[in-house]
């Protein structure tokens, strides 16, 4: 018996060592199945996410859904024409409109036109009774019936000489009294012409005996009442302060720009411009310059320049603010890019993203030109064919800068 109790505890033993190494070997396939699904679910997720790599400091790599809001497009080539911008107004063409006055004082009987009206030339504006238009009337018709009188008087002196009936020298008399009723007679239509009247109505007068009194005003050119300060009643008289009546040539009218010193080596007479109007924004209209300022403002340092502008519509009105374009030298070809493709950058470098394939861009920095109609003039960096970001490229601009941080 003494030695069954060493070999029940040599079994015992065993037992548990065999139990331990199950323990163990169960421990290790938990592990080995943890570690696999952590490997499985790692692949799995980088499946879904695609992480952005970048080959350079000035590459960026897009997701699909970050492609989305860029848009891409291929260099082209414009023609640009350089030019200096200045802001300025229409006005009426100073040299085509006139304030009608009255040249005799008087009062005025009657207005024909209202304001807006379109005028001929020659078109009686209003009507003036005149004091010295009255006198000269009356002067014409004594001058008339005088210059009869001393024609009747002459004509009996010279039946009576050949009867010797009347002397020599009382025919001499008459003769001379009818060539000073003549030159009287001539002086006082021409005073009258002075009041605008025609032959015809002066032989009318001189007919009728009639004083009338009544002086038209008339236009000098066709065009447009622009401003209508007459009144029946009124009292007018040569330079006055403000004139009864303004025509203006509507469709001649000034383009007036205040253009920077610095831009006056550029300009010439002659030099074609453009402008536009707040009120048709989606027009041009041309024009020449017909004129240079000969000083400069010394508060502005601007130069005021004046050119012709034709607006046969008559869509313009003065005093309407332009923003003018002054071509100052032969259009040009070149590469150009969307205004929204370049980035200024905060070295103040201007950049462009050029792309391959639409999911990788360059940063690229371009020398920039002239900025016409949308598009800016690269004088440098880029060429046609070239594919770009035409727009979001402020995003990859700030997508990049965050990569390289």
């Amino acid at each position: 018996m003494w030695f069954a109790i060493p070999l029940f505890r040599i079994k015992k033993q065993k037992m548990k060592h065999q139990a331990y190494l199950g323990y163990l070997l169960v421990g290790s396939l938990i592990g080995i199945g943890a570690v696999f699904l952590s490997v499985k679910n790692s692949g799995a997720e980088n499946k879904t996410v695609e992480t952005p790599a970048a080959s350079s400091p000035n590459t960026i790599s897009l997701t699909e859904k970050q492609r989305q809001h860029i848009s891409v497009g291929a260099v082209t080539t414009r023609t640009f024409t350089p030019q200096s911008e200045a802001v300025g107004y229409v006005d009426f063409n100073q040299d085509r409109s006139v304030q009608v006055s009255a040249p005799w004082a008087g009062r005025i009987r009657q207005v024909l036109v209202q304001a807006g009206a379109t005028v001929k030339r020659g078109q009686t504006l209003f009507l003036i009774e005149s004091a010295d238009l009255i006198q000269a009337e009356s002067t014409l018709i004594s001058a008339a019936g005088q210059l009869k009188q001393t024609h009747a008087a002459k004509e009996r002196a010279q039946g009576m000489l050949g009867t010797q009936a009347v002397a020599q020298k009382d025919y001499e008399q008459a003769v001379a009294d009818e060539q000073s009723a003549e030159a009287d007679y001539r002086a006082a239509r021409a005073a009258i012409r002075l009041f605008g009247k025609t032959d015809k109505d002066i032989d009318a007068i001189a007919a009728s005996h009639k004083v009338d009194g009544a002086l038209p005003i008339v236009s000098p050119l066709v065009g447009q009442v622009t401003a209508r300060n007459a009144a029946e009643g009124q009292f007018v008289q040569p330079g006055g302060d403000t004139p009864p009546i303004t025509v203006s040539d509507t469709g001649a009218l000034w383009l007036i720009a205040n253009v920077a010193e610095a831009e006056l080596p550029k300009l010439r007479l002659g030099q074609a411009i453009s402008a536009t109007i707040a009120a048709y924004p989606e027009r041009s209209f041309d024009g020449r310059i017909a004129h240079i300022g000969s000083a400069v403002d010394p508060d502005t340092h601007t130069v005021a320049v004046r050119a012709d502008l034709r607006d046969p519509e008559h869509l313009l009105r003065a005093q309407m603010m332009a923003s003018f374009r002054i071509q100052t030298s032969q259009p040009i070809q070149g590469v150009a890019a969307p205004q929204s493709a370049l980035v200024r950058e905060g070295d103040g470098a201007m950049t462009v993203f050029v792309t391959h394939d639409g999911a990788a861009f360059e940063r690229r920095v371009v020398s920039a030109g002239l900025q016409q109609n949308g598009f800016v003039h690269i004088t440098q960096g880029l060429s046609p064919g070239e594919k770009i970001a035409t727009d979001g490229a402020l995003f990859l601009s700030n997508a990049l800068a965050l990569q390289t941080r």
